[in-house]
């Protein structure tokens, strides 16, 4: 289930795994579910897995075969297992955004429903930030081929 409102989107899904291991493959595992084709590499770069920062001030890398490194969110809170958020350091021609003003944000929780069960509910919001054209940008991250199939493909891996 997915939802936009005026500057957020947001999805859902629950999956039949302890809050923990929820929490675990969204950070920790982050490259096992995200869509191989929603990077930003320079011209024939190739992707050799990525990294979320598991701390407050921490980022979330792609990391390019040759060791370069391309830093496009921030950590901005981290409370495992319940709850973490990250900034969206994208602009709306898909590239690295260096004013922190016109950044959105990520927060995902993590909802225990039973001791095998979780909810986990995305949102992302403030995405007038970006300034103009923000609009399409919220439009991309809550089409089919933006956060619900990102949510998706996270839930499958936890199958």
């Amino acid at each position: 289930m997915s939802t936009a409102t005026d500057t957020a989107v947001t999805t859902s899904v629950v999956v039949d795994v302890p809050q923990a291991r929820a929490f675990t493959v969204f950070t920790d595992e982050i490259g096992t579910w995200w869509d191989p084709d929603h990077h930003l590499l320079p011209e024939g770069a190739e992707l050799a897995g990525m990294v979320f920062e598991p701390r407050v001030g921490g980022h979330v890398i792609d990391v390019l075969k040759d060791g370069r490194q391309s830093r496009w969110a921030r950590v901005l809170a981290y409370d495992p297992p319940e709850r973490v958020v990250f900034s969206w350091d994208i602009n709306v021609r898909w590239e690295i955004e260096t004013d922190l003003d016109r950044t959105s944000e990520v927060e995902v929780r993590f909802i225990a429903e039973a001791p095998d069960r979780t909810r986990v509910e995305l949102e992302h919001r403030n995405l007038d930030r970006h300034g103009d054209g923000w609009e399409q940008m919220r439009d991309a991250v809550g089409s089919d081929g933006g956060w619900p199939s990102g949510v998706q493909r996270y839930a499958d891996a936890l199958r």
